[in-house]
């Protein structure tokens, strides 16, 4: 039979009240009886029942996170470091994927709040505004990670993707170029195109550099679509001599696109890539890389959560985290 707070507290030759006390931190008892307590709760092998206890306590220690595609490196790492707080602190995930379906988004909330989450770590491409409307009535505190809300409405960790791509398009510009192509995935997605591309413009338009429409390429964020779109890239009527891409996986297509045609990285060409992932050092010639802390991101995110939930002193509901350059051999 499971050992319940009756056979400690009878064990231990106390009160249940004064069983509950210890198991709950309460600071309100004898170090004497604590310990006493402790004693037979290791002993008995008891084990806390955390339903019974969410349902004294109102809290259920539980935290939604719904993720858009916990496959991709960028989602998947955010994850891990959201899950290693939360064990910290002693909360359970539930942990949703919404296939970046605004619709599903949607779906998973209501799911979540339903289970009596106590907060919910939010991560999407971008937000639509019925998954706002939802938010907005959320019972329960919400932080987005890795992920843009444009209204400043909720608590929000990230980098300053906008300036690490100025400066990503400053180090190319530097180097000589002026041929600079931005290749992209989908410009739906709020980080491409508030942040990125935003970033992009600026260093060439501060450096007297035409910002030519043919060299934002927009495509799928995968390897394959980034491969064959050097089909169309060498095609261009005035041929580029840098890229800068939105992640690695679109890097490595630009890469061996350019080498299977007989091209060199970087006496040819140069790339920077976002999103530093383990891509970036596998492949030869190893991608020059703006690092993203992904970890940290969702890290800090929990974090940031935890404090919502127990309505403890915040400085800043926005955080942008400091990244940097791996300086790797696609520049010259």
């Amino acid at each position: 039979m499971a050992i319940t707070i009756y056979d400690v507290a009878r064990d231990a030759n106390v009160s249940m009240a004064t069983v509950s006390r210890v198991i709950n931190g309460n600071q309100n008892v004898k170090p004497s009886t604590r310990r006493k307590v402790l004693e037979s709760i290791e002993r008995l092998g008891y084990r806390p029942n955390a339903v019974a206890r969410g349902l004294a306590s109102k809290k259920t220690t539980t935290v939604g996170v719904i993720v858009p595609d916990i496959s991709t490196s960028f989602y998947g790492e955010l994850s891990r470091g959201i899950a290693d707080i939360a064990t910290m602190y002693e909360y359970n995930i539930i942990l949703s994927n919404s296939d970046e379906r605004p619709e599903r988004e949607l779906e998973l909330l209501i799911d979540h709040f339903g289970k009596q989450v106590d907060g919910l770590i939010f991560m999407s491409d971008a937000v639509s505004e019925e998954v706002r409307e939802e938010m907005t009535r959320a019972p329960v505190p919400i932080v987005m990670a890795g992920t843009i809300d444009t209204q400043e409405q909720f608590a929000t960790v990230n980098i300053d993707y906008e300036q690490a791509a100025y400066e990503s398009v400053n180090k190319l510009i530097e180097n000589g170029h002026t041929e600079i192509v931005f290749v992209t995935g989908p410009l739906s997605h709020d980080i491409n195109r508030i942040h990125k591309l935003s970033g992009y413009e600026r260093a060439l338009k501060e450096a007297g550099i035409e910002m030519k429409d043919e060299y934002v390429i927009e495509i799928e964020d995968t390897y394959d679509t980034a491969y064959e779109s050097w089909q169309t890239i060498k095609q261009l009527k005035v041929q580029p001599t840098a890229f800068l891409t939105v992640n690695s996986s679109i890097a490595v297509g630009i890469l061996n696109g350019i080498r299977d045609e007989g091209y060199s990285v970087p006496d040819d060409y140069e790339i920077i890539c976002y999103e530093h992932s383990n891509l970036t050092r596998i492949v030869r010639p190893q991608l020059t890389s703006v690092v993203v802390p992904l970890y940290d991101i969702g890290a800090v995110a929990m974090r940031l959560l935890t404090k919502l939930m127990n309505d403890e002193e915040i400085e800043d509901k926005h955080i942008n985290l400091p990244y940097r350059f791996a300086e790797r051999d696609s520049l010259k």
